[in-house]
């Protein structure tokens, strides 16, 4: 019977052990695990950030403004900068074609992307094989784009460097609104965005793009008027917008041979812009991607509509003074 107590004794001892033990592991574990919130509001469990696949050209700017590129193992074709990011690292195609074989070959820890990639299988296909994947809204306002900044900061454990990047960002917003301040009882003027690729693709895009909210944000009156998304550009439509200004991506001006090519298109000339060969060309990912240089893009694009004449341009490429 002593023998029997002995034993159930060191059996019950064992098994508290074990669940203990089990229990400093489980808190271990979590301890290096971090939760964030995807696009949906769901909590994502992030266990490694040593292998990172970006997904989007805003993202890969984000996670080397953060001083974690040398965990970037891939990314998309979107990811222009930094400069040369994309000769450095193996390309995962564009995020709206992308396949999960080639992201896999990467091994990658972590995933991260926008809400909107496709094919959405893809994205099944990599948790299926056990990758973390994040999707985040693409942001359209100073607000968002903090707080995109502040999520992937804290997904890839370099929530104080965010912090830094957002503040740096406060500072051009300050500048920005006392800009925007000077010029409160100022006409504003109308700004045309096109979106071309040679004389074959002329759109127009509206409101609810990239494009779109940063007019909005530098007080700029949209051309497009009422136009969603985008759609094909007209000689009517333009010469009855009469914009006082285009604004391009510097690949679109260049595309249909500078601002003489540009101008050649229908339309084009005849309207305030064309007359006074006023024309903003700004880097795409640098204007459109809300990334942590969005406050200086702001400041540029304000500065190519309000304080220059002529021809302006911007690549973004130039340091904070």
């Amino acid at each position: 019977m002593q023998i029997f107590r002995s034993n159930l004794c060191k059996t019950w001892i064992l098994s508290v052990s074990i669940f203990v033990m089990f229990g400093i592991l489980l808190c271990l574990g979590a301890a290096d695990s971090i939760e964030v919130a995807d696009a949906e509001g769901k909590p994502v469990v992030i266990k490694s950030s040593e292998r990172i696949v970006s997904l989007n050209g805003s993202t890969t700017e984000i996670l080397f403004a953060l001083g974690i590129g040398d965990n970037v193992v891939g990314c998309d074709r979107s990811s222009t900068y930094p400069k040369g990011v994309m000769e450095r690292l193996p390309s995962v195609g564009y995020q709206y074609g992308l396949n999960a074989e080639g992201i896999l070959s990467l091994n990658p820890t972590l995933v991260i992307g926008r809400d909107d990639v496709r094919p959405p299988q893809v994205v099944q296909q990599l948790r299926m094989a056990g990758v973390t994947v994040l999707l985040l809204k693409e942001p359209r306002s100073f607000e968002t784009a903090k707080q995109r900044l502040r999520t992937i900061g804290k997904a890839v454990g370099c929530e104080k460097k965010a912090g830094e990047l957002i503040n740096a960002l406060n500072t051009d917003i300050k500048e920005l609104d006392i800009k925007l301040a000077s010029r409160k009882e100022k006409p504003k003027q109308k700004a045309l965005f096109l979106y071309l690729r040679g004389t074959q693709t002329t759109l127009v895009l509206g409101t609810d793009t990239a494009p779109g909210a940063m007019f909005d944000i530098v007080g700029v009156a949209n051309a497009a008027g009422s136009i969603t998304g985008n759609k094909p550009m007209t000689a009517e439509a333009v010469i009855a917008a009469q914009p006082d200004v285009y604004v391009l991506f510097t690949t679109s001006l260049k595309s249909v041979g500078g601002v003489d090519g540009l101008l050649k298109l229908p339309g084009l000339a005849y309207t305030p812009a064309g007359q006074n060969r006023r024309v903003v060309t700004m880097d795409g990912q640098y204007l459109s991607g809300f990334g942590p240089r969005c406050g200086r893009a702001a400041l540029d694009l304000f500065r190519g509509i309000y304080e220059t004449d002529g021809y302006f341009v911007a690549t973004g490429d130039e340091e904070r003074h």
